[in-house]
């Protein structure tokens, strides 16, 4: 169903609530003009709904050009609603979630069990639970600058060695078994990570420690026993590989190309070299089980899938928020956001920003949940 349709009705159900209801401070900073009127819900589309108030949220950088885009279609079509989204990085957006400082956190991984988090973000949303919602599929490059070697090849046992500070030259020889017909200089290596807590990190770190033997525990801060070179940010490792001959990183496929960093092809389970794009790795996601239970639609992703054509290393983003406890101006502007970003519109709006829209059986459990978000 078309955006504006969707929107149309949650609109007008939003203003209508939104006029009748007060403030409340459970967090997020929601700011709501309880004069309103309610407006013709065919406006929805055309700027003139009816909702009204301001949405605070935090998170992930990787998702920062998806919530941009997001962002201009949405407030187009509810110019009385404005989104502010700091992309202060994964870890960072789901603790202001648990603090109450935003209504919904952006992160590259959901939330952890082992940190405490689901319980922690229980006890914020106080009257119902935490749930982590799919959105869309963040795609991460191995990215590098080294001129002269086009179609870079690697396998995951090279990748972790690369990144452990095993492999520190382009000639390497296991870096040669990967890529035997190409030049390979003898330039030293610079590898580069995220600095910050990052739910890439983590992701990349889940992929090498499932294909690669990586030694170290998954996580969204980098090992220190890894060594390499930090950059903060998405933004802080494009430039930084941009800029660094002989550099290698991992980010997301939409800051590669908006940056146009090279791009190597990654071997799967089977040993099949594939090149990164939006469908290549969604062929990875469309296997992902279901962890969480009811609305909570936490993913496991095999990273050693052998499935024909797969890329290995994605990550999903998700969008953190209370299926049930955020305050009920707060409630209804997440609810109508993420029942657009969820559309057959707002998925497609993603294609030419280096994203890849969600599998549609993923995409209607991710609707059912964000119906019930009250």
């Amino acid at each position: 169903m078309k955006y504006a349709g969707r929107l149309a009705a949650v609109t007008l159900v939003g203003a209508l609530s939104l006029a009748a209801c007060g403030t409340d401070n459970n967090g997020g900073s929601s700011t709501n003009s309880a004069s309103a009127p309610a407006a013709d819900p065919s406006a929805a589309g055309s700027g003139g709904g009816g909702l009204s108030g301001t949405i605070n949220a935090a998170g992930s950088s990787a998702q920062a050009n998806a919530i941009d885009e997001w962002k201009k279609n949405f407030q187009q079509a509810n110019s009385g609603v404005s989104l502010n989204y700091q992309p202060s990085g994964s870890g960072a957006g789901v603790q202001a979630f648990i603090q109450g400082t935003v209504a919904f956190a952006g992160s590259d991984s959901a939330l952890k069990d082992d940190k405490g988090e689901p319980a922690q973000a229980d006890a914020r949303c106080k009257t119902g639970k935490a749930i982590n919602l799919p959105m869309v599929i963040g795609p991460v490059a191995v990215v590098y600058n080294l001129p002269g070697v086009d179609n870079l090849q690697l396998s995951p046992k090279t990748i972790g060695d690369i990144f452990n500070n095993k492999i520190t030259k382009w000639d390497d020889a296991a870096i040669k078994k990967d890529n035997p017909d190409a030049k390979l200089p003898s330039t030293a290596i610079q590898a580069f990570h995220r600095s910050d807590e990052s739910g890439t990190s983590d992701n990349f770190t889940k992929f090498l420690s499932k294909t690669a033997g990586w030694p170290y525990e998954p996580a969204k801060a980098w090992p220190a026993e890894a060594k390499g070179q930090g950059a903060k940010g998405s933004d802080g490792i494009a430039q930084a590989v941009k800029t660094g001959a002989g550099a290698i990183s991992y980010v997301e496929l939409s800051y590669a190309e908006n940056s146009g960093l090279s791009k190597a092809k990654v071997a799967n389970g089977s040993g099949e070299f594939v090149e990164l794009t939006p469908e290549s790795a969604g062929k990875t996601v469309e296997a992902a089980e279901v962890a969480g239970q009811g609305n909570d639609l936490k993913l496991n992703i095999d990273y050693a899938t052998s499935a024909a054509g797969a890329y290995p290393i994605v990550l999903v983003t998700y969008e953190i928020t209370c299926e049930k406890g955020l305050p009920e101006d707060q409630a209804k502007l997440v609810k109508a956001f993420l029942t657009y970003t969820a559309s057959d519109e707002g998925q497609q709006a993603l294609g030419n920003l280096g994203y890849a829209p969600l599998p549609a059986t993923l995409v209607a459990k991710v609707r059912t949940a964000v119906e019930a978000i009250s």
